[in-house]
């Protein structure tokens, strides 16, 4: 009977997969029923593990012909509603007093930068296989994705500690 759906992430997403939930999701697009996706990340890091997010479900969604709406990074209201949040406990500040932390290029990364806060990229996440060699961050391989990807973060660190 639902007119909306809001996904968050998967029932079980150390197990299930997207495709898990097309029964349920070719059910929704028959009846029309639009999809808020309420974290975009495709995918997350637990602990070293790469795992499924809600992202996913909504881009298979989409796949399937559903219609889906994207709501948090990296998109704008998503900052000025932290910020605001922020500066109601912490009085007035301006966004150069801001870090943002990320390893998600698509969401963390694209977010904070468009917004033009300062970032500290966390390379040991989401894309490390993009630039480790020998189990380390290759700063040069590194540097060089960061500029294929357009993305000028202020500081890097494999992990956050």
């Amino acid at each position: 009977e639902a007119q909306s759906l809001v996904c968050t992430g998967f029932f079980d997403d150390e197990t299930e997969k997207p495709e898990d939930y097309t029964d349920m999701l070719l059910d929704f697009k028959a009846r029309d029923v639009p999809m808020i996706c309420a974290n975009p990340d495709l995918i997350v890091e637990r602990g070293h593990r790469i795992i499924p997010c809600a992202g996913a479900i909504a881009a298979y969604y989409q796949q399937l012909g559903g219609k889906t709406r994207i709501a948090g990074k990296p998109h704008r209201p998503i900052y000025e509603a932290t910020l605001a949040a922020a500066r109601e406990l912490r009085g007035d500040f301006t966004v150069e007093r801001v870090l943002a932390i990320g390893d998600g290029m698509p969401t963390d990364v694209r977010g904070a930068l468009n917004y033009g806060l300062d970032l500290l990229y966390i390379s040991g996440g989401i894309h490390a296989k993009e630039y480790t060699l020998n189990g380390e961050t290759d700063e040069a391989i590194l540097n060089a994705y960061l500029e294929r990807e357009n993305a000028a973060p202020k500081w890097w660190m494999p992990r956050l500690a």
